[in-house]
């Protein structure tokens, strides 16, 4: 089974100077040649697909393939179309001290970006230890995926670090360094037969409370399902695995960036769902939900939305929680009113199935992370925020800023 990296955030080190133009590198691909958009029948389904590219130390003192190099990248290269990039290492447990920054170009205009920087994960994002999902050896350490847009030329440099409270030396990179290329594809192929699309509609509508079933449930919210957002069901592993509740949930941002419109939030989370199951080994995508800047909620990992599905998101909490991922950044940018409205809807919805108080506070034990030991007893706001659980910014300062305010609303959604 696949599992979750271990990752947290935390980028230090100048950058390097822009790279000349090199002739294209050779790609490893999960799949075949996507079709583009351009290439594709109007309404045509076009699978996406990752390609790989190993990075290369940058100084010339150094040997191709030599671990540790104190920069490595890649040169301005011509490749097939992508939208969203991200870097990867072998192991999970490596830290990436360091700087990573792309700059990508435009299919539609020619023009080259400036250079943006990944945010570094290492250690906050996991399945929590001990379970049988954090065992597989195919799960690889990550930055954060960054959507960049249809682009079909890239550039990306790594610049080493030196790791807090240690010298002032550099710290290796870790070995291994891909850069991740995801085409999104555009949807996934309709059903086998009809009888699936009945069952599996591409939106459940909003539904009013269920007062009869408890006094404090807040009414469902129109979620847009995995058959909604195009996710092709062969990438992940079969099967889903549940937890016994949910008491917390836990409010997370992607980090992939705020330069997305409404209407390729399907594509953005396409492309992360590829990015966590082909790029880092996951068995699925690893939010329970994702909603996007317009308010607008999404089916995250399998299961079954009103069930207790387990996800792998916050690393030493996922059992007995939910993750809740806003696209975007909120480091220094601050969250729409419409994205913590839908906060509030979902988990006034959600906690109330079983009979938690958005405004309330509860236990979880913690299966092992870098604040809390494995087995302690921790008490977590019901609505908590991802550093509440693990040292991380995640969801980013001004995200974990209004939390009380989608706390009060959640409660007020569930009549209290």
């Amino acid at each position: 089974m696949r599992g979750f990296l271990a990752s947290s955030t935390g980028v230090t080190c100048a950058a390097a100077l822009a790279l000349p133009l090199a002739p294209p590198a050779a790609a490893a691909t999960s799949s075949a040649p996507p079709a583009t958009s351009s290439t594709a029948r109007p309404g045509a389904y076009a699978p996406g697909g990752t390609q790989s590219l190993p990075l290369a130390p940058l100084a010339r003192d150094r040997a191709p393939g030599a671990p540790g190099a104190a920069e490595q990248g890649l040169r301005r290269s011509d490749v097939r179309h992508f939208s969203l990039v991200g870097v990867v290492w072998d192991s999970p447990a490596t830290e990436l001290h360091g700087r990573v920054e792309v700059r990508t170009r435009a299919t539609a205009t020619g023009a080259w970006s400036g250079w943006q920087e990944l945010e570094t994960h290492n250690a906050d994002h996991a399945a929590d230890p001990g379970t049988p999902e954090s065992a597989s050896d195919q799960v690889r350490g990550a930055t954060a995926p960054l959507w960049v847009g249809e682009s079909d030329g890239v550039e990306v440099r790594v610049r080493a670090g030196h790791k807090p409270g240690a010298a002032r030396s550099a710290s290796p990179l870790p070995a291994g360094l891909r850069l991740e290329l995801v085409d999104p594809g555009e949807g996934a192929p309709p059903p086998a037969n009809r009888a699936q699309t009945r069952t599996e509609p591409a939106v459940l509508p909003a539904l009013p409370a269920r007062r009869k079933a408890g006094p404090h449930i807040g009414p469902r919210p129109s979620i847009t399902t995995r058959r909604g957002w195009g996710a092709d069901e062969k990438l992940r592993e079969k099967g889903f695995v549940y937890t016994k509740k949910v008491k917390t949930a836990f409010v997370h941002h992607s980090a992939t960036g705020n330069n997305y419109r409404c209407s390729q939030a399907p594509s953005v989370i396409r492309g992360i769902y590829r990015y966590h199951v082909h790029s880092l080994g996951w068995r699925d995508l690893g939010y329970n939900f994702l909603v996007d800047k317009c308010g607008h909620i999404y089916e995250g990992r399998a299961g079954g939305v009103s069930k207790p599905v387990l996800g792998a998101h916050t690393l030493g909490f996922n059992s007995n929680s939910m993750g809740i991922a806003v696209l975007g950044t909120y480091s220094s940018k601050k969250p729409s009113s419409a994205a913590l409205k839908a906060i509030a809807r979902l988990t006034a919805w959600k906690v109330g199935l079983y009979g938690m108080n958005p405004r309330g506070k509860t236990y979880l034990k913690s299966g092992g992370g870098n604040l809390y030991r494995k087995g302690k007893k921790v008490r977590l706001n019901v609505i908590s925020g991802h550093r509440d659980g693990f040292a991380t910014n995640c969801p980013g300062t001004k995200l974990y800023a209004r939390l009380g305010t989608a706390r009060s609303k959640a409660a007020q959604y569930q009549g209290r």
